[in-house]
Parts: structure tokens; sequence; C-alpha cells
């Protein structure tokens, strides 16, 4: 096993706001406080004791909540520990959150939870007197069942087809015995196949709703590494996070506070999020829909269910459970639950936690170092060895396929199909004519202007002729190409965020995760390409 590292910024795959963020550009510094790095990590442990934040009884009912939430699953020594150390001060969470896909979704979900626990094998090496909990917070309150209910597997989607309403963490797993038949199928009879098909069953088939498949089957994947899971949709931290809830029914002040620090990211970036006047649901059993404040009432779309002032912030104080926060204040209520210190996302994720700055101020909470997840590209040794005797490095591989084939055509060709030597000259030939124009006439330069012009357009014209007509030639060396650059790049995009780790793992089998250990260090920042 070997790895690679290409910068973010290189592989074109990244927007403006990430690369700007990891070359520390001054622009985006008044939208986060301390950088992803250890002397960061340092300052946000003074910055988090310094805040009174966490009390004992905060920390008695987070830890309590995690027990209830465990009771009827399999706890590892580790994951035991870290649940009990966070009753202690000298405790903190480094967390990620996702949205529980079927079967872990997309490959990069193994890489958020990887980054996580090798995150706090890290800090702890650096910063011994302290404990530091790996964090996967599960989205079990969304309600996005489309973009959930689906994993891909060797270019084909698995899907659990069902009707769905309210929070995706409460639904009945229903149907997943079709779900199962059908990935059955594709999977074969190996040793590895088989544990994927007892996976598979033991989550899906014998667990009675998606939260809890999901938390049996990330337990099972990542609980020996000390992975602590927490579900949200749960009534007792909500209680922890009401005075908040309380502060955005009456204030608005995400609304506010949001827009203000969006108008000031748009100068320069895009926005991910919109805030909302209230950036909050109201949860039932079958329902999670928008409140609105509407006339002095409280009213919950597409409902008939309303609230006076008084009858909402009674509801609020005897039902904390029925408030659910939206991808705005989402963040907040993690922050106020967990002694946290850091979150790990995508660049999508970060894109709006960097809108959140003025609001996480408003409220007196601390504001969480921003660190981009772990992203890798797997390959395989046979795929290596077709790069090189295509002359095609690690890097080039994420060129648009387009600009990788024209550049390694180029590059064997016989024929010099670059045309920049004869574009110089003539552009040296039409500048004398030019100073020939100005001593004559010069109405007479927009003329030779336009031939120049249509000149270089000819010689532009010609290349691409050229160029095609060599690709024709060396259509044996384009089909190679394209055949290597498709198997890594599915869809034409970076295969994290397509294939499911099933395909992995039934090459690689049990070595997948401890390799992905092994190979991934989240405080490098930059892109991995792990060659097995």
């Amino acid at each position: 096993m070997k790895v690679h590292s290409i910068p973010f910024q290189n592989t074109g795959y990244f927007s403006k706001l990430i690369s700007d963020y990891l070359d520390k550009n001054a622009e985006l510094s008044e939208f986060y406080d301390n950088y992803p790095n250890l002397n960061g990590f340092e300052n946000q442990l003074k910055l988090r004791q310094n805040s009174n934040f966490d009390s004992d009884s905060s920390r008695s009912i987070l830890v309590s909540a995690l027990k209830n939430q465990y009771v009827n699953f399999p706890v590892s020594i580790k994951t035991e520990s870290n649940i009990n150390a966070l009753s202690k001060h000298n405790t903190y969470t480094i967390t990620t959150g996702h949205q529980l896909n079927i079967f872990t979704g997309p490959l990069y979900f193994l890489y958020k939870i990887v980054s996580t626990i090798n995150l706090t094998k890290q800090l702890k090496e650096k910063f011994p007197t302290y404990n530091f909990v790996p964090v996967y917070w599960m989205a079990t309150e969304d309600h996005d069942f489309d973009e959930i209910n689906y994993f891909n597997f060797k270019g084909k989607k698995v899907v659990w087809n069902r009707g769905s309403s309210g929070a995706v963490g409460r639904l009945k797993t229903d149907g997943f015995d079709e779900v199962f038949n059908e990935f059955s199928k594709h999977l074969g009879t190996t040793k590895n196949a088989n544990y994927l098909k007892f996976l598979f069953e033991e989550a899906y088939l014998k667990h009675k709703n998606l939260t809890d498949s999901t938390r049996y089957l990330v337990n099972k994947l990542f609980g020996e590494y000390g992975l602590v899971i927490i579900d949200g949709d749960d009534k007792s931290l909500k209680k922890q996070f009401a005075p908040i809830v309380k502060d955005e029914l009456l204030n608005a002040t995400s609304f506010n506070k949001v827009t203000l620090t969006s108008t000031k990211l748009a100068e320069s970036y895009k926005i991910q999020v919109n805030p909302r006047e209230i950036n909050l649901f109201y949860l039932t059993e079958n329902l999670r829909e928008r409140i609105i404040f509407d006339e002095g009432i409280y009213k919950i779309y597409g409902t008939d269910i309303s609230f006076t002032e008084d009858e909402i912030l009674m509801e609020l104080e005897n039902n904390p459970e029925k408030f659910s926060p939206n991808v705005i204040m989402r963040p907040v209520y993690q922050e106020t639950i967990l002694p946290n210190l850091c979150y790990i996302g995508g660049g999508g994720e970060l894109a709006y936690w960097f809108q959140l700055k003025d609001y996480f101020t408003a409220i007196n909470t601390p504001f969480p170092i921003l660190l981009l997840r772990n992203s890798a590209l797997l390959i395989a040794k046979k795929q290596v060895i077709k790069a090189q005797k295509l002359n095609v490095t690690l890097e080039e591989l994420f060129l648009k396929q387009p600009t990788l084939i024209d550049k390694k055509v180029k590059e064997i060709s016989e024929i010099d199909i670059d045309f920049s030597k004869q574009k110089l000259f003539l552009k040296e030939q039409f500048k004398d004519l030019k100073e020939l124009a100005k001593q004559t006439d010069v109405s007479f330069i927009g003329a030779v202007n336009a031939q120049e012009t249509k000149q270089l357009k000819g010689l532009g014209n010609l290349e691409k002729r050229l160029l095609k007509a060599q690709k024709r030639k060396l259509s044996d060396v384009v089909l190679r190409l394209e055949n290597l650059q498709n198997a890594l790049f599915p869809n034409k995009s970076l295969e994290e965020r397509t294939r499911n780790f099933s395909e992995f793992y039934l090459e690689i089998g049990e070595e997948l995760i401890p390799m992905l250990l092994e190979s991934l260090n989240p405080l490098d920042l930059t892109f991995s390409v792990i060659e097995y």
C-alpha cells in the first residue's frame, strides 16, 4: 500500500471558498476562529475552557442520554470508556455528521468517520492530559427521503421504495427484505460477499427503524475504534437546547445574524444556504414541517396546527423534543449539547458553517474549528501500472477527460500539433503591418486587425482539425485513457461521491477500514490517492 498526496486545490473538484480556506486567505478570516492545525487546537482548547459552557449537569445529561441510546446495542470497551469520559471536564469531542443513507451511502461517509477517529488519536498524542472522543451525529431528523433511500453498487442503484413522511430516522424498516434480495443477487458467494449480506441483514432486517439500523451498522464497522454515535432526536438533549429555541421563536436571531454574515460572504463566494425567519421545524411521529410566524400566530406549514406565543412557549417547555432544528440551527444544537472542538465535513457542509459565525457569537456559543474531511481515490496496483504505461501521472488523472486526452495525444504524437509558434509569428507580421498602416491611413488599422483575427482563428481551426485527426490515428490510446479514467471517476466525478464501500469490501475485505485508518491523515489537508 502506498499513499500519494495531491493538493485539494489541484484536483479541480473543490470550490474557491474551500481552496481559499485551505490557503488561509485573509478574505475568510472573519468567518471562523481557529484554523485546523495543532496550534489552532491548542487555542480552541483554551477557548472552550474559558467559555464556562460545559457544566457538570450538561455533561451528566449527555452521558445519560448516550447510555440510554446504546441500551440495546453492543458497546465496545473503547466506546464505553469514551462515553464515561464525557462526564469529565478534560474530555472534548471531535464530531462529524451525516444523513442516514442506506448502507452508508457514498464512500466518503467512511472517510468522514476515519478522519474523526484519526484526529482524536493525533490530538491525544499532542495533548496527553486531555481526552478526545470521536462522535458521529446521525441526522435522524432529516426528512429528505429521496436523498438517502438508495446506494450505488457497480453502476446500479439499490433503492428502498416506500412512502415517507416526517423524520427519516423514525421510518419503519418495512420493505428492506426486497432491497436485501436485490442486493444479494449482485454480491456473489465469496467470504467478503457473505459478510456484506450478514451486515445488511442484521442492520436492516432485524431493527425496527432507520435510526436503529444505522446505529447498528456504523457501530459494527467502527465501534472497536471508540466511535460514539449520537441521536439528536432525544427529549433530554432537546431540553438542553430549549433556551436557544425560545430565543429563535421570539427574536429570530439566527435569521438576522446569518443574513448579515451571508451578505458579507456573498461578496466573494457562493452562498450555500438561505436562512428562514424561523429556522425550526415542528416534529411529531409522521410530521416534520416548518414553523411560520404570521400575524402574531405560530403556524405549522401545511397543517391546521397553530399556537399563540404563550402556547408555543408552553409547548416548548413541556415537549422540547417536538422542536427540530433545520440546517441553520442544527450546528448550534450540536455545539450546545457536546463539549466539541471541531466539526469535520465536506466542502458543501463547511460552506454553510462559514455563514454561522456571527450567529454563534450572538448566542455566546464557542464556534468550532472547521476541518475538511479526508478525501481519497482508491486505485488498484494494476490501474497504477496502466497509468504508467500511458505516461499519465496520478495528478493528471484528475484533469477533465477532454483536457487529459488532448494533452496526452499532443505528447505522444509524432507531429507537432501545437501551433503556438505559428500564431506568434503571425502576430509579429501583423504588428509590422499595423505600424505601416499608421504611417499611411489610420482607418486601415481596422482592416488589419480584422484580418489578423481571421487568420488566427483559421490557424486555431487547423490545429483542432489536426488534433482530431491524430485522435483517430491514436484511437487505441484514447480508448485506454477513457477506460482508465472512467473506472476511477464514475460519471466524471470523484468515486467517493458515487460508489458504496461494499464494492471495495468485496475486493479488500476486512482490511479495508484498517487500511483507511492507516492511510488518511486529517491534518495533512491534501487529497489522498491510496494505491492498494
